[in-house]
């Protein structure tokens, strides 16, 4: 009777203490967007343009939403939950490749937008089930590929489909993309209503997952999930899993992207999956300020995106588990907030999609997605002559032996002298 007497007091306390947070975090991201130099978030801008202009990059996708229609022209879908599976056929400009940097998104200044210089819609069509058939034959590759993207909190529908657009193309992947994306209200204030609208979604992306992977046509899935995406994308494999006795042999690779999920919460997630959580790759940055913002709101649960994997418990487990874990606290990208540096860092986008069209998995042991940054920055760094550049662009840490010894063994290749620095870089 105490118990129950005290839960109200209790919540109440703890709902007054999140709204009182909330105004310093809102100021605190504000004050970061502010001083990164981004453009403004967009709004209404996929209404679609006439024609695109040579040298732009088409993005023909397939979204499949649970938010719920939005009656304004150009916001396409709300941030409300909505009754059902709903899918689109959205097809995306890119600007040419002198316009932007890799890991850039450009939204629209006015609407709809000028395809020469920035993101643009070129359809946005309502499809069914036989749409989406046609959908897959008109754009799947001869790998038979399929990425699934699955965005985080804070997220329009706008926002999810450029920056899906952004990373389908920056990877350079040979897959027929398919975003998922859940009723985020795209706000700060509401974490909590994000996060539970992430749960209401599960089983809509499970549904997704399965009948993906029952088309004989598709042979290979990637599923990647970003921040608060990747609880919503565990719980999917993990019902999924439960569901079916085993996770489909044909969802490859689950990456987790600063995945926004309490450590504990995810090992229990695991116990679920088998031996197909050695098919996980995890990228993860003690810099994340979002994750840190996202702790308090949390209660104070460890994130996943940022664990110290210099703690023994934490780097056994994922040994223990075959995961890999790459930690990019020494990438620099263009997020502030240091949130999105596995789309927005020209180095990791294009490391994940070279491992993919190699038609090996995201922790494949024979070269892991840290090698193939490392490499990358290496050559860079031949192309420069600037070590000191290269390094700041390699992860500072990796969590597989075989990376350190052959991310090792190329730097010392390369015939350049890093020193000091590769003992950080390494952890050796």
């Amino acid at each position: 009777m105490d118990d129950k007497q005290s839960r109200p007091g209790t919540d109440m306390t703890k709902t007054a203490e999140i709204r009182a947070f909330l105004p310093r975090v809102a100021l605190a991201v504000s004050l970061a967007i502010a001083g990164s130099g981004c453009a403004s978030r967009p709004h209404a801008s996929l209404l679609p343009v006439s024609h695109t202009v040579q040298g732009a990059h088409v993005i023909d996708m397939l979204v499949a939403t649970t938010r719920a229609p939005s009656p304004e022209s150009g916001v396409v879908f709300s941030g409300e939950r909505g009754s059902g599976l709903s899918l689109k056929n959205v097809v995306v400009s890119i600007p040419p490749d002198g316009v932007r940097k890799p890991g850039a998104v450009i939204y629209p200044e006015s609407r709809p937008g000028d395809p020469a210089r920035e993101f643009v819609a070129l359809e946005v069509a309502a499809m069914d089930g036989r749409g989406a058939a046609a959908w897959y034959d008109r754009v799947a590759g001869p790998k038979k590929r399929v990425l699934i993207f699955v965005h985080g909190f804070n997220s329009t529908f706008e926002e999810a489909v450029f920056r899906f657009a952004q990373i389908s193309h920056d990877t350079g992947v040979d897959a027929a993309p398919i975003l998922f994306t859940w009723p985020s209200r795209g706000s700060i204030f509401d974490y909590v209503y994000d996060r539970e609208s992430a749960d209401f979604s599960r089983d809509s992306l499970e549904k997704i997952l399965t009948q993906a992977a029952a088309q004989p046509e598709v042979e290979e899935i990637t599923l990647m999930a970003h921040s608060m995406g990747s609880w919503l994308a565990m719980e999917a494999v993990r019902q999924l899993a439960i569901r079916q006795g085993k996770v489909p042999a044909k969802l490859r690779n689950i990456v987790l992207a600063s995945p926004d999920l309490d450590i504990d919460v995810f090992q229990k997630q695991l116990d679920d999956l088998g031996p197909a959580q050695e098919r996980i790759t995890i990228f993860t940055s003690q810099d994340d300020r979002a994750l840190r913002v996202s702790r308090r709101l949390a209660g104070g649960g460890e994130r996943l995106g940022s664990v110290d994997l210099k703690r023994p418990e934490v780097s056994s487990m994922f040994v223990r588990r075959g995961i890999h874990v790459v930690d990019l606290s020494g990438v620099v990208a263009g997020d502030r907030l240091n949130h999105t540096k596995f789309a927005e860092s020209a180095d990791v986008v294009r490391a994940i999609g070279n491992r993919l069209i190699a038609g090996d998995g995201i922790s494949d042991s024979r070269l892991s997605v840290a090698e193939t940054i490392g490499a990358a920055a290496i050559g860079t760094a031949q192309g420069v002559g600037s070590a000191i550049g290269a390094t700041a662009t390699i992860p500072s840490a990796v969590l597989t032996s075989e990376g350190r010894v052959h991310l090792r063994e190329r730097i010392e290749e390369s015939g350049r002298n890093f020193g000091g620095s590769l003992q950080t870089v390494t952890g050796q």
